[in-house]
């Protein structure tokens, strides 16, 4: 039997400014197993980035459940939630998200200095495997502004592999990269699926959430299906 890693119930999100309301998620139920790779589509404003940051732990539902490895973590205050973050969660942002006046090696072992009780020693071993996973070993003394954008987000990858996290987490992981890094970004996320890793990515790209072994379409808040999903872009559009 297939292990659930996340599972999501009744999910809403609603933003508050001066008087109005936005609804950002509208019961969104979603569950996501171990090993499964799953793409989140939809047309912008969807709650694409929304949900993803409430998966993410970096923002709490207004209200709905929330269950990430068998524990409910919807209500956690924020140290709690900081802490099941490192522990769980590998973040692959769009803008790559490194510092630019730390080395690639540095980058990479950042996360993990948050890990009360691992040894020096582990750290540097997982930094080392991380790195060669993605091919950039060879680079992990340059700094951020001597890579390309693909070997920066090569790097990223890396980052978010060296914690072991239980799911990978990709908002629009191509979106600030050409077509041929793009491609290769992709690739790479796929191996890391068919090795086992459990991947989450946002895109709005076709193209690149065909790469997904399963597609999670949203409108308006909602997760609808794709036939769905087709039909009430075509009403807005009309």
């Amino acid at each position: 039997m297939t292990e659930t890693i996340i599972e999501i119930e009744h999910l809403t999100k609603i933003f508050y400014t001066d008087e109005i309301e936005t609804h950002a998620l509208s019961g969104v139920h979603l569950n996501i197993a171990r090993g499964e790779y799953v793409a989140m589509s939809g047309p912008s404003g969807c709650g694409k980035s929304t949900l993803l940051s409430i998966i993410g732990l970096l923002d709490t539902p207004t209200n709905g459940r929330y269950t990430l490895n068998g524990k409910e973590v919807a209500n956690l205050n924020f140290a709690d939630r900081s802490r099941i973050r490192n522990q769980e969660i590998g973040f692959i942002f769009q803008s790559f998200n490194l510092i630019g006046d730390l080395t690639v090696a540095e980058n990479v072992e950042l996360p993990l200095t948050y890990r009360s009780g691992m040894p020096a020693a582990e750290r540097k071993k997982r930094v080392q495997e991380s790195l060669e996973r993605v091919n950039m070993a060879h680079r992990m003394r340059h700094y951020p502004a001597q890579l390309s954008g693909g070997q920066q987000q090569r790097v990223a990858v890396a980052r978010a592999l060296a914690g072991s996290p239980s799911i990978l987490l990709a908002d629009e992981p191509t979106g600030n990269l050409d077509s041929k890094n793009g491609e290769a970004v992709m690739k790479l996320l796929q191996e890391l699926h068919q090795e086992g890793a459990t991947i989450c990515m946002v895109t709005h790209d076709p193209r690149f959430a065909a790469h997904a072994e399963r597609q999670v379409h949203l409108f308006d808040g909602k997760v609808v299906a794709e036939g769905e999903l087709s039909q009430l872009l075509a009403e807005v559009e009309g």
